[in-house]
């Protein structure tokens, strides 16, 4: 049928050839076409579904026009500019910005940006996050990079490698649409951010008032490996070895903070302050009850000595005196552990396995760290 209906369509053509009649513009091009379909063009509907069919005229330019202005109806979220993008999602919060990354290739790299993150991980983490908490996300991310090289591909043998391929190929398409492949670094700020809300990074910190405000660390800061708990909005904690409950769990916010020395939890810390102590100034110092136990940071003020009466300050010679008396208030009067003294001069390590051993001496300068150990002053004194 269709060789038969090719042939009569070229014989027209040919018997149009001879004749000296011009056709107007729109019949020569419904040449192609029989005078029957010609006339049935003239009479109504059926040619001209032919005539669309076979796009032999233009579309009406109303159509265009009616698209065009149905395409300029909505805007949408893409079609603005980076900066105004930008102060839209630089209000969302973490969670939101992670779906909105969700949606299409541009956004994903838009959500993706390291200003973003690296102002929300300013925001939650940046009082938290100290030099050792720094040094301990490089090793993290090293670890990380190792085990991939570890695991190459070539590991597999042949037969599985090929079956993993074909399985891949035959993988409906399904379960593949809608998923936006990322191609975040892994040492990025959104990686960094939610390695810390996931609390599958353990950092360095320190625990104020270890063991959940217990009389005999009232008023300590000790080091610890701490996680956190996004349920909770809390923090648990794992100590150095050679102590109580090696784990805490359910450590508020205002219970921890980032070490303000590089000192390690075993190591005498250098002071550099013992020079300039007076009367009033307040200082952590290290303690510990045994030399094999590991140091905590205990708050305490700078007294004046017993020969001195602090009357007058041009009396006093507390600070051109060789020795340096700290007195730890939370404890009773009477109590051996309420005063101290060492020598500011040659002073290392001093103590005795009954009383402990005090180390060294860091002063507090900010008001701020000031407000905060009175903020966890206990109800009464300890004896």
């Amino acid at each position: 049928m269709f060789y038969l209906l090719l042939s009569f369509l070229s014989f027209i053509l040919l018997s149009k050839s001879f004749s000296y009649k011009r056709l107007p513009p729109w019949e020569a091009k419904m040449s192609l076409f029989s005078p029957f379909l010609l006339s049935w063009f003239h009479k109504g509907s059926l040619a001209l579904s032919f005539f669309q069919l076979f796009n032999l005229s233009d579309p009406p330019l109303k159509s265009t026009k009616l698209e065009s202005s149905d395409e300029k109806k909505g805007t949408s979220l893409l079609d603005l500019p980076n900066l105004p993008l930008e102060a839209i999602l630089d209000r969302l919060s973490p969670s939101d910005l992670c779906k909105m990354a969700n949606v299409c290739t541009h956004l994903r790299n838009v959500c993706e940006d390291e200003f973003l993150w690296e102002k929300r991980m300013n925001q939650k983490w940046g009082n938290l996050i100290g030099d050792s908490a720094c040094k301990q996300w490089h090793l993290h991310i090293a670890h990380k990079r190792r085990s991939k090289l570890s695991t190459p591909s070539q590991n597999r043998g042949l037969l599985s490698s090929c079956f993993g391929g074909f399985s891949k190929f035959m993988r409906p398409k399904s379960e593949s649409k809608g998923k936006i492949k990322s191609c975040l670094p892994i040492d990025s700020k959104k990686a960094w951010y939610q390695s810390l809300e996931s609390g599958k990074l353990w950092f360095p910190a320190q625990v104020f008032n270890r063991e959940s405000g217990h009389a005999g660390f009232m008023l300590s800061c000790y080091d610890a490996q701490i996680s956190y708990d996004s349920q909770t909005d809390m923090f648990k904690a794992r100590y150095p070895p050679h102590g109580r409950r090696a784990i805490e769990e359910n450590i508020a916010w205002n219970r921890v903070r980032a070490p303000p020395v590089d000192t390690p939890p075993h190591v005498l810390h250098v002071s550099d302050c013992l020079a300039d102590l007076k009367p009033g100034d307040h200082v952590e110092i290290q303690w510990r009850k045994s030399k094999e136990f590991s140091y905590g940071w205990w708050y305490g003020v700078v007294r004046h000595l017993e020969t001195c009466d602090g009357s007058g300050a041009n009396e006093c010679d507390c600070c051109g005196n060789e020795m340096v008396m700290f007195e730890f208030s939370q404890y009773s009067v009477g109590s051996r552990w309420r005063k101290t003294m060492i020598d500011r001069k040659r002073h290392k390590e001093a103590g005795n396995e009954g009383d402990g051993y005090y180390g060294g001496v860091r002063k507090v300068y900010k008001e701020e760290e000031i407000r905060r150990w009175k903020c966890l002053w206990p109800n009464r004194c300890v004896e």
